[in-house]
């Protein structure tokens, strides 16, 4: 995975086209990571793992101030960023206004 690192390292730098090339190297890594995640969650959970993966890398390398220090660091914050979206994605689930607060009632 010395592959990874290098983009890793071109991102920093400024190169506009390694961000497209390391989606399809990390993608099934970030996945199964993703997986995991929601495993952990409440039964209920509308948020699907390919969107989480998908949010998680837009967050990851649509930052201009994130610089890594490798693989291990880049995978160590795709699984943070994915636990910030779970636990912002419940609070959302909870305000009032989407039906936190609210007992769910059965119609037959």
């Amino acid at each position: 995975m010395r592959e990874v690192t290098a983009i890793l390292l071109r991102i920093d730098s400024g190169d506009p086209n390694a961000a497209s090339q390391l989606l399809p190297l990390v993608y099934g890594e970030l996945r199964r990571l993703a997986i995991t995640k929601m495993s952990e969650e409440k039964p209920g959970q509308t948020l699907q793992a390919t969107a989480l993966v998908h949010e998680a890398y837009l967050r990851l390398v649509g930052d201009p101030e994130q610089h890594w220090n490798g693989r291990a660091h880049f995978f160590g914050a795709a699984a943070e960023a994915m636990r910030r979206i779970l636990v912002e994605s419940a609070r959302r689930k909870q305000r009032v206004r989407h039906g936190g607060g609210h007992r769910h009632v059965d119609v037959q």
